[in-house]
């Protein structure tokens, strides 16, 4: 019995000690966030249990555990994260990926922020985790197709190209861009100066309510980025680089040498002459012009580096970036490239908090952001018909050379005996080929006119922001900032001598002027014109931005109450000096060539300076307020008001006042819900405000005085009259003149399912635009320019809704959204005695126009009705009296309709024959997570448009052509589309009509990217947190029935009247890139 009870104890001695054992287990790991960052004091707690650690600075933590527990770890703002013990393993590397739901409660407004649940108004928001997909170079491309309401269109695809933002269509014909807002500060002079990289979060300020607060400049929409501050922890170094490899995603497809002989004999037979190529196809391809100026594999390179951190009492955001692009389109030759350099700075310190101790006058803080940028670029002719680089090489004939053959140059020296020196050769001193002036006017052998040197524009811009907010007692605050915008920008370049056509060419020539003394003595002076010239030019602006705004927030029970009262005042001024001269003294010395350099005499007027120590100064005055009241989280109101004073006014309307209201019922919370457990949120929403605009250029209500006009002083008796330089008032003036106004009503539904994992917004509005600014009608015998007035209205309405759904199964976390936009824009009001607006031109007469009751812009021109297929057609299309409605016209020329009836086929038929401006914009976002492995797509796109192609050249009778011209009409039933090819049409198959124009929607891949995240316990061991490879595509695909360059062409001013013209668009190009994410 005695050892039977040592036996028992013993074993129970042993269990014991395995059980200690098995407690006492140690566990280590590390716990960072998705970037690979330490995350500093989460909390590791074993279920069930009082165990429990924190992570130290490097993310690191040691607890005991038994196999089968599990590991709780927790952190403020990440979802929490369980982990089981066991299976061998004694080290984990957790990662908490943020809590997003949380996070996206919180939005941005104007002067500060709000709970997403008790929003009123129409904003968007993009988030940092939007922002980590793409990749993109300007911020303007980060919103195309990321949120509704919002159309971004790029020009074109030269590197220096800017895209063009509408927010809710086009918002007037005068100025319609939106205001940008970067971290409290009006940017103005461009946003091109911001680098992507450094934004956290944007939001998009839509509606009249969530503007109404920036009043005089908020008609188009606002805007507001927010840029990235330091967080408390440890310091955190990323570096990002990416380097790609650029080709037009499509190339201008023209004839070759084969065809492009037999088009050209085809003319002359229809013309009645003999053909001039006996046999076409011994030309074969020919010299593809279009290749020949792409530059294949033009280089894009990334570098990215930040630094961020903080204490207690002190955070930093450091950064600096550098992007290089190369042109596709002359890259090659430095006459279209791209090159930035970055630096930012955020530093916030809190001065003292002492909430714990008092509470009044508890917390001071401070924020300082500075950021430089320095911008160079070269640039082309992205859009024009007119002899630029592209232009020209869809025009010049296939069965020309690049180069000039010996005899060819031999044949140069009787041809052009004053231009032969001046033919321009590459740098081994091959002479290019002159073209014919005759032929091709001013266009000429483009890699020719690349060749030559360009003008390069150079920016500086520095911006500089410093806050500081001052707790006062129990939810008041006080926040003063002054802001600073300091920009310079200039351009500088020369012209040599040079000669690429008949019709092209400047070199210096020598004339000869005879004067005669009161002798009657004669003298010859020889003069020297100069074909070379330099110039410089250099601009300074500078903005100043001083804001005070006292808030008070309080919650009362159910009852939560937000007021803000605040003032701003902002100053810009500019300065600008330049210099032009001719006669280049060393022009093979590029680092002599200046204007100082030069020979030519301001006498002999080669040598002119211009230039103003300080322009006409913008100073807006404000004064601001907005109450925001909510009953527990159910009832919302919001009431904003403000009132600006601009100099851009006289006196009559010198101030503006911008109201809005907005409601909300967040239904969810209403308790005859509560049993609704799949639904998540349920909110109804409604606005109503003004905004204004004052962008319309300064002094519109005044006159300027003009000088250089003449008049006669003295009775004429005697000789006595004397012809005196005198001056006057430029036109009339309008003191009336007030500003733009939108005013806007909004209608909203913003819902979510299951734990918001699926989410639906809905928005309707109606935004009309009121007195936008236009000459106004006066009677001729007035003898003077027309004044600017408050004339012309416009509507804009539509809808828009986003669907997005998030989950997760296991490992694998997967997103989806799609946005779409619909829009109807309007004119409904051009004065009492105007009916339409004049548009663009091109060589066959006016494009666009706007009239009452149409879209603005619309294309206008003829409706065409098929092609004749034989003269029993042509003589058929008559009038009611019988005579033919196209005498001129004969078999497989274009049929036009009479639509007014009249009998005759006139401008009166002309009509709205498409828009460019889509019914509908589009994207959808998709992407997923596993194991280390991510993949992200946007897709973009637009319905319901045209674009006029008119990248060909009618007026030129022997320039090449586009492959279309392979379908014309050749015999009767060959086409009912597309007429003979004739040079010279008397028909005029080719006036302004609906047979230029094409379908422009398309669906485009926008950006494409797979990356790839090393395991951690790799690169820890090389001092590591995260090492992540990706490749990427820009432009992968783009699927339109489009057959010209680019669907996405908003012309040369934006969305004014060239809007959806293609002259001979740079394209957009197409990008494959491989990086690396890199977090120290």
């Amino acid at each position: 019995m005695k050892n039977l009870t040592y036996k028992l104890a013993l074993i129970l001695a042993i269990m014991c000690l395995g059980s200690a054992q098995a407690f006492a287990q140690q566990v280590k790991g590390t716990v960072n966030d998705t970037a690979g960052n330490p995350i500093i004091g989460a909390a590791v707690v074993v279920e069930g249990t009082t165990v429990g650690t924190t992570t130290a600075t490097d993310g690191s933590f040691t607890i005991n555990a038994t196999d089968g527990q599990s590991l709780v770890v927790s952190y403020i703002g990440y979802l929490p994260q369980t982990v089981v013990v066991g299976g061998g393993r004694t080290l984990y590397e957790i990662v908490l990926e943020e809590d997003t739901q949380n996070i996206d409660e919180i939005v941005v407004v104007g002067y500060g922020t709000q709970k997403k649940s008790v929003v009123t108004a129409a904003i968007s928001s993009i988030t940092a985790d939007d922002l980590k997909a793409q990749s993109n170079n300007r911020i303007e491309h980060v919103l195309q197709g990321m949120t509704t309401g919002v159309t971004v269109t790029a020009p074109s695809g030269a590197p220096d190209a800017g895209a063009q933002v509408r927010i809710r269509g086009v918002g007037s014909i005068n100025n319609s861009e939106p205001l940008y807002i970067v971290d409290g500060m009006a940017i103005s002079g461009g946003i091109d100066y911001l680098n992507p990289n450094d934004i956290e979060r944007i939001e998009v300020l839509k509606d009249a309510a969530s503007g109404a607060v920036y009043g005089a400049r908020a008609a188009n929409g606002v805007i507001l980025v927010t840029t990235k501050k330091g967080k408390k922890g440890q310091a955190t170094v990323n570096y990002d680089f990416s380097y790609g490899w650029q080709n037009p995603w499509r190339k201008p497809n023209v004839l070759n040498a084969t065809e492009y002989a037999t088009i050209m004999n085809e003319g002359y037979i229809n013309a009645g002459q003999a053909p001039k190529y006996d046999n076409p196809y011994e030309f074969g391809e020919g010299t593809d012009w279009v290749g020949a100026v792409i530059n294949s594999n033009a280089p894009v390179m990334k570098h990215d580096l930040s630094i961020s951190g903080g204490s207690e009492t002190v955070n930093y955001a450091l950064s600096a970036g550098y992007l290089t692009r190369e042109g596709t389109v002359g890259g090659n030759f430095d006459r279209s490239n791209y090159e930035r350099l970055t630096v930012r700075a955020n530093i916030g310190v809190t001065v003292f908090d002492s909430s714990k101790k008092r509470d009044w006058l508890n917390k001071l803080t401070v924020q300082t952001s500075a950021s430089y940028a320095r911008i160079l670029s070269t640039g082309i002719d992205a859009n024009s018909e007119y002899g630029s680089p592209l232009g020209s090489a869809m025009s010049i004939s296939p069965l020309l050379n690049i180069y000039a053959t010996p005899e060819e140059e031999e044949e140069y020296k009787t041809l052009y005996p004053d231009g032969y020196q001046h033919i321009v050769r590459d740098k081994d001193g091959r002479p290019y080929t002159v073209v014919d002036g005759n032929i091709y006017n001013e266009q000429s052998n483009p890699l020719a006119f690349l060749s030559l040197p360009g003008t390069k524009y150079e920016t500086d811009k520095f911006i500089a922001n410093f806050v500081g907010e001052l707790s006062i007692y129990d939810g008041l605050k006080f926040r003063s900032s002054v802001g600073v915008d300091l920009a310079f920008w200039g351009n500088h370049g020369y012209s040599k001598q040079y000669f690429l056509s008949s019709k092209r060419y400047s070199y210096n020539t020598v004339s000869a002027e005879t004067t005669y003394d009161k002798d009657g003595n004669e003298t010859v002076t020889e003069k020297v014109n100069y074909g070379e010239s330099v110039s410089q030019e250099m601009n300074r602006g500078l903005q100043y931005q001083i804001e005070n705004v006292l808030s008070y927030e309080k919650t009362f029970g159910k009852h939560s109450i937000a007021v803000i009262l605040g003032q701003s005042a902002i100053s810009s001024t500019s300065q600008n000096v330049g210099a032009r001269a001719m006669g280049i003294m060393y022009p093979y010395d590029p680092y002599k060539i200046t204007v100082n350099n030069t020979l030519g005499q301001q006498s002999d007027g080669h040598r002119n300076g211009w230039g103003s120590w300080n322009s006409i100064p913008y100073r807006l005055a404000s004064y601001f307020g907005r109450a925001s009241y909510n009953y527990d989280e159910r009832y919302m109101a919001e009431v904003t008001f403000r009132r600006d004073g601009s100099s851009r006014f006289g006196d009559n309307n010198k101030w503006g006042n911008f109201p809005s209201v907005s409601l909300g019922w967040n239904i969810k919370n209403e308790a005859f819900m509560d049993n609704a457990e799949w639904l998540s949120t349920l909110k109804l929403r409604a606005s109503w405000g003004i905004n204004g605009n004052d962008a319309i250029g300064n002094f519109v209500y005044a006159v300027y005085m003009n000088s250089g006009n003449n008049y006669v002083f003295g009775s004429g008796g005697n000789g006595s009259e004397v012809i005196n330089l005198g001056s006057k008032p430029s036109g009339l003036a309008n003191p009336d003149a007030r500003w733009e106004e939108s005013r806007q009503t909004d209608i909203g539904l913003d819902a979510g399912f299951f734990n918001n994992r699926l989410t639906f917004t809905f928005d309707w509005y109606n935004k009309k635009t009121a007195g936008m600014l236009l000459s106004m009608p006066v009677p001729g015998y007035a003898g003077d320019s027309a004044p600017t007035g408050n004339l012309g209205d416009m509507v804009n309405r539509g809808i828009e809704f986003e669907l997005g759904w998030r989950d997760s199964a296991g490992e694998f976390n997967y997103h989806v959204s799609v946005n779409a936009t619909y829009n109807k824009n309007k004119l409904t009001y051009l004065g009492d005695d105007s009916t339409h607006l004049y548009g663009s031109n091109h060589k066959i007469g006016q494009l666009t126009r706007g009239s009452i009751g149409l879209p603005f812009p619309y294309f206008y021109g003829y409706v065409t009705d098929g092609i004749f297929q034989n003269m029993d057609e042509v003589n058929a299309h008559t009038n009611a009296e019988g005579a033919l409605l196209q005498p001129k016209a004969a078999p497989g020329d274009v049929r036009f309709k009479d639509l007014d009836g009249d009998g005759d086929i006139d401008d009166a038929d002309r009509t709205m024959i498409g828009k460019c401006m889509p019914d509908w914009t589009f994207g959808m976002n998709l992407g997923f997570e596993w194991k280390g492995l991510d993949f992200n797509m946007l897709l973009q796109g637009q319905l319901g448009c045209e674009v006029f192609n008119v990248s060909r050249r009618t007026d030129l009778y022997y320039v090449n052509l586009n492959k279309s011209i392979l379908n014309r009409w050749t015999g009767e039933g060959t086409t009912n589309k597309y007429p003979r090819f004739v040079f010279d049409s008397p028909n005029e198959n080719y006036r302004v009509s609906d047979l230029w124009l094409e379908d422009g929607s398309f669906l485009r891949c926008r950006n494409m990217q797979i990356g790839y995240t090393l395991p951690q316990h790799l690169t820890k061991k090389a001092a590591i947190s995260r090492l992540r490879i990706f490749v990427m595509a820009e432009n992968l695909f783009t699927l339109t029935k489009y057959t010209g360059c680019d669907p996405e062409v908003n012309g040369g001013n934006g969305f004014g009247t060239e809007a959806g013209i293609d002259r001979g668009v740079y394209p957009q190009s197409r990008t494959f890139s491989v990086g690396v994410n890199l977090t120290f």
